[in-house]
């Protein structure tokens, strides 16, 4: 024989989706929670700054997007800026090699 089911249980509504993240830690000055996003959706703009180094970014942002978002945009600006520097102060590249210099040579 089977077992009766309990009538007394109720359905359960949907969980409570917990709110993401709005501040995040700085790339230059490393401070935790310093780092915090705006978002203006009427505007299409997101900004984001940080309290303590005085750090601001600015993107567009559409109606998905969340403050993660606009802080991994800026990780990768940030990234793609210091390729840029990095490869612009090296000299560039050049097929002549130095000259040798010989400090002593033997056929004298």
């Amino acid at each position: 024989m089977g077992k009766r089911k309990k009538s007394s249980r109720k359905p359960t509504g949907p969980r409570k989706r917990e709110p993401l993240e709005n501040t995040f830690t700085c790339l230059f000055c490393h401070h935790d929670k310093s780092v915090t996003v705006r978002m203006d959706r009427k505007e299409g703009i997101g900004q984001l700054f940080c309290k303590v180094c005085d750090q601001r970014f600015q993107s567009k942002v559409n109606h998905l997007t969340e403050p993660i978002d606009i802080y991994s945009e800026w990780i990768d600006a940030a990234d793609a800026a210091e390729r840029e520097a990095s490869s612009s102060r090296r000299p560039a590249a050049s097929n002549k090699s130095a000259p040798a210099v010989s400090f002593g040579s033997d056929e004298e």
